[in-house]
C-alpha cells in the first residue's frame, strides 16, 4: 500500500488531497486544511477532517476516468495530472477503451 498527501492549499477545495493506492483499489480523500497544525506545506495534515472520498477498483473498466473527474472537481488540471501520475506509478489502472 502506498499513501501520499498532497498539500495544495488555495488551488484545491479544502486544501489537502490524500491518495491511497493498493494493488486492487485506489482511494482519493479530500480533506480540509487543519489550521491548528500550521499554515505551511510542512505542517502535519494527517488528522485533517475528511469531507469527500472516492474508492475505485483498479479492475474497473473506467477507473482512470472516474478518478480523473473526481480529482478535477477538487483542483486544477495541472494538479489532477500530478496526482494521477503518482497513482499510475503505484498501480495499474484500466482506461476506458474508446473504440
Amino acid at each position: 500500500m502506498a499513501t501520499k498527501t498532497f498539500k495544495l492549499g488555495e488551488v484545491c477545495k479544502g486544501g489537502v488531497i490524500t491518495a491511497i493506492a493498493t494493488k486492487t483499489k485506489v482511494t482519493i480523500i479530500a480533506k480540509d486544511w487543519d489550521t491548528t497544525q500550521g499554515y505551511n506545506k510542512g505542517s502535519n495534515q494527517s488528522n485533517a477532517k475528511e469531507w469527500d472520498r472516492i474508492e475505485v477498483s483498479t479492475s474497473d473498466s473506467d477507473a482512470d476516468s472516474k478518478l480523473n473527474w473526481f480529482i478535477y472537481d477538487l483542483t486544477t488540471s495541472y494538479y489532477t495530472d500530478v496526482i494521477m501520475d503518482w497513482v499510475k506509478s503505484k498501480t495499474e489502472l484500466k482506461a476506458l477503451s474508446r473504440w
